[in-house]
């Protein structure tokens, strides 16, 4: 199963200088809640997607009054600084959307 048909919304974002954030908002609550028990959506995933070490997931929050699941990791280099190319943060979620969330 890929992330991306089974969310509505998968989003990132600046979390201050050096820190990224991403938002995953799920259609169904049996589907959220499902992932969650499972735990698949955790540290090694993450850092596969974006070639990070696990340890560089800073958390990932499951947020269930919107059936939602937040991850923040460390950015690669501080927003702004030379060779930076996302200053807001705003195109780092693509890696999610084709995520193989398999139960």
């Amino acid at each position: 199963m890929k992330l991306i048909d089974i969310a509505s919304v998968i989003r990132s974002k600046n979390s201050g200088p050096y820190e990224l954030t991403f938002d995953i908002i799920f259609r169904e609550w049996d589907t959220f809640e499902k992932i969650c028990r499972a735990k698949v959506i955790n540290e090694n995933l993450i850092g596969d997607l974006y070639g990070i070490p696990p340890e560089k997931v800073m958390n990932i929050v499951e947020f269930r009054p919107a059936k939602a699941i937040k991850i923040t990791i460390e950015r690669p280099l501080c927003s702004g600084n030379p060779g930076e190319t996302d200053v807001y943060g705003a195109q780092q979620h693509m890696p999610l959307f084709y995520a193989d969330l398999s139960l």
